[in-house]
C-alpha cells in the first residue's frame, strides 16, 4: 500500500488565501532602501520624511507685474483722487523680480504714467497695504519644513517642490528586482520567430516574456528576462537558485502542471519551501509559489491568459507590498490597478453563463448598448487564446459562489480600454470575413462596429429581442428555395425590418490542399472515410448542409463529425487546414485564404437586416456608406468568391 506524503503547504487554496500567504511571508520585511535624486525617485515610496533645505522663495519677490512702492506713499489713492509719485518713489518690477527698498507692489492695471515738466510721474488710482502683492521669504516653503512623510509616493509635483526646496536626495524604498524565467522545449525566442525561418509545428513564440515585460513597464517597474530554458530540471534548478540569490522576486514561466515535462513543483520543494500549490481560479489554477533562500519564487502557468492572471492577482500586489505599499494590496482595487482599469461598467449578460463551482473565474468581455440597455458577453475563454485578451473591453471576475448566471444577470466589468457605447453598433448574425473588413472602415469615421458571430438564425433572434442593432442572414427556405424572407417574417413579429443585399457568395465543400481523399460531393462526405467539421445549429451554412443531405437522401447520422461544431467559416476551414478534419462546408473566401481546395455547391444572397429605427444610430450611416465604398468593394473582390451588386438593394 502506497504511503501518501502529508503536505506542509496548502493545495487548491482561494486567491485570497494564496495572496495572504505571500504577503505575510514576504511583505512584512522592510524593503531595500536607497538614496537618489528626486527626479529619479518618481513613483517610488519615501522611506523617510523629506524636509526642506531652504526657503521658497529665498528672497522677497513681486507677485504681479507692476511698480514697487512703499504702502505709505499710496495712502488715499482712489480712481477719483489719484496720487502721483516721483521717479525716486517707484520702480518697475515683473512677477518674480526681487522687491528692494519697497514694501509693496501696486498692479500695473491701477497705474498710469504722465509727464509733467519733462519728469515722468506714476499716477496710482488705488492704495495698497504693506506687503500687498509681495511674496515674502519662505512664503511657500520655510527652511526645515516637512514636505512629505514616510510612505508618501514621489509625484511629479513633489519632484518639483523638492528641487525648489534645495533637496538633493531622498530616501526611498527601492523597487524589487525581478526576473522572469521562461521555460519549455517548445518555446521559440522573438528573434527566431520573426526571422522568417519556417517554424515547425508544435513550437510557439515566447509571448509570455513580452507580455510580462510590457506589463511591468506599465506598472512602473523593471523586469529582467532570462534566456529560454529547456525542460531540464537540473538546468532550471541552477537558474532558479542563482536568480533567488540575486533578485528580490523570481517568476518561473510554465512547468506548473503534472505532466512529464513539468518540473517546477519538484524544483521548488527541493530548493526551498513550497508556499502553496494550485489556486481555485480559472484560468490560472496551476499557479504556485515557494520560499527559496528567503526570496519569493512564483510559478505562472504557461498558457498566456493563465500567465496574465497570475501576474495580475499574485505578482502585482506582492511587488507593490515589497515596494512599501502594502496598504494598496487589500480589497478588489488592486486588481483594477494591475490590469490598468480606470472605469467600471455594470452590464447584463447577453447570454446564459455557467461558471465552475467553487472557482473564481476571470472573463474577457465585450460590451454594447442597445436602446439604453447595456450588455456584455464573454469572449473565447481558453487560457491559450491571446486574441480575446487583446480584443476585450475589460475583465470581469465571477466569484466562487457564482454558478449558473442567467441572461440579464448584472456583472461588474473592469474596463481596460476607453469605450464609447453610444457610438458602437452591435452586429449579430452570420459570420463572413468580408463583413469583418467593415470594422476598420467604421473605425476610421470615429465609430465602432462590434461583430458577434451567432449564425443567421441567432442574429435574427437577437434582433427580435432587441439584443442587436444589425443582423445578417443567408437562410435557405427549403420549401420554395428562397432566402431569408420567411425567416424574417417569423422573427420580426410584424415589425418593419429593413433588408439590404450586400453580396452573393459561393458556398461549397472545403477540402485539404490537393484534396488527398478525392472529395467531390456529399456522397463522399458520407462514405465513412472522411471526417467532417460542421457549423452550429441556426447557421445558414448548417441549414444549407441539412438541405443538401436531404436532397441526396443522406442521414446526418451517416456523416462522421456531423456533431462537431465550429462557429465561423475560418474556424471550420482551419480545422481542415490543420488536419483535424478532412472537409467542411463553407465559403470560397475561407478556402482561398488558407489555400485549400473548394468544390462549389451553391451561390447564396447575404443580406443585412435591421429595424428601421436603428438607421438613426450614429454608426449606422457610416456602416451603410462603407458597404457602398469603392475601397471596401475592391477589397471584397480581391478575396474571391463574392458577387457584388451594382447598387444597394433594399426591401422592407
Amino acid at each position: 500500500m502506497a504511503v501518501v506524503k502529508a503536505l506542509d503547504y496548502p493545495e487548491h487554496c482561494s486567491l485570497e488565501e494564496a495572496l495572504e500567504i505571500l504577503l505575510a511571508k514576504f511583505a512584512l520585511r522592510e524593503p531595500r532602501i536607497m538614496e537618489m535624486r528626486p527626479r529619479d525617485a518618481l513613483g517610488l515610496i519615501l522611506a523617510a520624511d523629506a524636509v526642506s533645505c531652504g526657503n521658497v522663495p529665498h528672497y522677497t519677490a513681486s507677485a504681479v507685474d507692476g511698480y514697487a512702492v512703499t504702502a505709505y506713499s499710496t495712502s488715499g489713492a482712489t480712481p477719483a483722487t489719484p496720487i502721483a509719485l516721483a521717479p525716486s518713489e517707484y520702480s518697475w518690477v515683473n512677477t518674480g523680480i526681487p522687491v528692494i527698498e519697497a514694501d509693496s507692489v501696486v498692479m500695473v492695471e491701477d497705474t498710469s504714467l504722465e509727464t509733467v515738466g519733462g519728469v515722468e510721474r506714476l499716477k496710482i488710482s488705488r492704495s495698497v497695504t504693506q506687503g500687498e502683492n509681495v511674496r515674502a521669504v519662505g512664503e511657500d516653503v520655510m527652511n526645515g519644513q516637512l514636505l512629505a512623510c514616510r510612505k508618501d509616493r514621489v509625484t511629479p509635483a513633489l519632484v518639483s517642490l523638492l528641487l525648489c526646496a534645495g533637496v538633493k536626495s531622498v530616501t526611498v524604498f527601492a523597487r524589487p528586482r525581478t526576473i522572469f524565467i521562461p521555460t519549455g522545449n517548445e518555446i521559440v525566442d522573438e528573434n527566431t520567430w520573426l526571422s522568417g525561418e519556417k517554424i515547425p509545428p508544435g513550437f510557439v513564440v515566447d509571448s509570455n516574456s513580452a507580455y510580462a515585460a510590457a506589463l511591468f513597464a506599465d506598472w512602473g517597474h523593471e523586469l529582467d528576462v532570462s534566456r529560454i530554458l529547456p525542460d531540464d530540471p537540473e538546468i532550471i534548478s541552477e537558474a532558479v537558485l542563482k536568480a533567488a540569490g540575486q533578485y528580490d522576486m523570481v517568476i518561473v514561466s510554465a512547468g506548473s502542471a503534472k505532466g512529464q515535462r513539468d518540473h517546477s513543483a519538484d524544483i521548488f520543494e527541493r530548493l526551498g519551501r513550497m508556499s502553496f500549490r494550485y489556486v481555485r481560479m480559472k484560468p490560472g489554477r496551476p499557479a504556485m509559489a515557494a520560499d527559496i533562500g528567503g526570496t519569493p519564487v512564483i510559478c505562472s502557468p504557461g498558457f498566456p491568459m493563465s500567465c496574465a492572471v497570475t501576474l495580475w492577482s499574485l505578482v502585482y500586489p506582492l511587488i507593490r507590498a515589497m515596494s512599501g505599499e502594502r496598504d494598496e494590496c487589500r480589497g478588489a482595487g488592486y486588481i483594477s490597478r494591475a490590469i490598468g482599469s480606470r472605469k467600471v461598467l455594470k452590464a447584463g449578460l447577453l447570454t446564459n453563463h455557467s461558471s465552475p463551482a467553487g472557482v473564481l473565474e476571470w472573463l474577457r468581455v465585450k460590451c454594447a448598448e442597445v436602446e439604453g440597455r447595456k450588455f456584455c458577453w464573454p469572449l473565447t475563454s481558453g487560457a491559450s487564446v491571446l486574441w480575446a485578451l487583446a480584443e476585450a473591453d475589460g475583465i470581469a471576475m465571477l466569484p466562487e459562489p457564482a454558478l449558473e448566471l442567467q441572461r440579464g444577470s448584472e456583472i461588474t466589468v473592469l474596463l481596460t480600454k476607453p469605450v464609447n457605447l453610444s457610438n458602437r453598433l452591435l452586429f449579430q448574425g452570420s459570420d463572413d470575413p468580408a463583413v469583418n473588413l467593415l470594422v476598420s472602415f467604421v473605425k476610421r469615421a470615429g465609430m465602432e462596429l462590434v461583430i458577434r458571430a451567432v449564425g443567421s438564425m441567432g442574429g435574427l433572434a437577437a434582433l427580435s429581442r432587441g439584443d442587436a442593432h444589425f443582423a445578417a442572414a443567408h437562410l435557405l427556405d427549403t420549401s420554395d428555395g428562397t432566402y431569408n424572407t420567411s425567416y424574417i417574417k417569423q422573427f420580426s413579429g410584424g415589425k418593419r425590418w429593413r433588408r439590404r443585399l450586400i453580396f452573393h457568395r459561393e458556398q461549397g465543400i472545403i477540402a485539404a490542399r490537393g484534396n488527398p481523399k478525392n472529395i467531390r460531393d456529399f456522397e463522399d462526405i458520407a462514405s465513412g472515410r472522411v471526417m467532417f467539421e460542421n457549423r452550429q445549429p441556426g447557421a445558414g451554412t448548417r441549414v444549407l448542409l441539412d438541405y443538401m443531405l436531404r436532397e441526396k437522401g443522406i442521414e446526418s447520422s451517416g456523416v462522421p463529425g456531423y456533431d462537431r461544431i465550429s462557429i465561423t467559416h475560418m474556424e471550420a476551414a482551419n480545422k481542415v487546414a490543420s488536419g483535424v478534419a478532412d472537409a467542411t462546408l463553407g465559403i470560397k473566401a475561407a478556402a482561398d485564404a488558407l489555400e485549400l481546395e473548394f468544390i462549389p455547391i451553391a451561390k447564396e444572397p447575404y443580406e443585412l437586416v435591421f429595424m428601421e429605427r436603428f438607421e438613426e444610430h450614429p454608426a449606422a450611416g457610416v456602416l451603410l456608406e462603407a458597404i457602398e465604398s469603392d475601397e471596401w468593394r475592391a477589397a471584397v473582390a480581391r478575396m474571391g468568391g463574392y458577387e457584388l451588386p451594382q447598387g444597394g438593394s433594399d426591401a422592407s
